[in-house]
């Protein structure tokens, strides 16, 4: 999990040195190069810096996970997609007893106070840099977890475009990317998918391909 990646880049190709201006030898013989003088090679492939498209747009996966099932989707598109990954990490990790939903637990008090922000661990870097963000989540009682307020709320979204994805065992997407809309303003908010925790690449890949983004 990391909040900024690394870059890879081509190097620029040694070329050799031109001739000397005079006369034309007269010796046919091939002339020797001075010693440990490069030879030419051919000019490395362009590659494109990890977290950007073929179409030079950068992209960030954003996930949070509670019992792994989100992280899982977020992996199969990190394989899909040339992007960065940044785990959305609450400062106080949720633990068996917050996720216990038949008690009055944490999820299930946050969830019911449409004011929590539950604190994040760590930031992305530069978030400027990113044009596209597909944000996951899990449903929490039909909603995204109050934790995904945070995040959105923590950064100028302004002119991005995001993709949001959930996991559930049978809630939908539902109105959960709606309400997380009303919280950015100037933002292309793109159709979501729910996924089971046990889907596919080949599902995930679909997803994406739908969305028509070139990435």
């Amino acid at each position: 999990t990391l909040a900024a990646c690394g870059s890879k880049g081509g190097q620029d190709s040694a070329s050799s040195s031109p001739a000397p201006e005079g006369n034309t030898p007269t010796s046919t013989a091939p002339e020797i190069p001075p010693a440990n003088q490069p030879e030419d090679t051919a000019p490395a492939e362009d590659q494109t810096p990890e977290g950007t498209d073929d179409s030079g747009k950068k992209v960030l996966i954003a996930y949070f996970s509670a019992t792994n099932n989100t992280e899982g989707i977020a992996n199969h598109l990190d394989a899909i997609l040339d992007a960065d990954l940044y785990e959305i990490t609450p400062e106080a990790p949720y633990t068996a007893a917050d996720l216990n939903y038949n008690t009055d637990c944490r999820a299930n008090r946050e969830q019911n106070d449409a004011s929590a922000r539950p604190a994040i661990s760590g930031s992305v870097d530069n978030m400027e840099q990113y044009d596209v963000i597909f944000l996951g989540y899990p449903i929490w009682w039909g909603e995204a977890p109050r934790i995904i307020n945070t995040f959105l709320e923590s950064y100028d979204l302004s002119g991005k475009t995001i993709a949001p994805f959930c996991t559930s065992a049978s809630s939908p997407l539902g109105s959960s990317a709606t309400m997380l809309q009303e919280l950015t303003e100037d933002v292309t908010w793109l159709e979501g998918q729910r996924f089971s925790g046990g889907a596919s690449v080949s599902d995930v890949q679909s997803w994406v391909d739908s969305l028509n983004l070139k990435v």
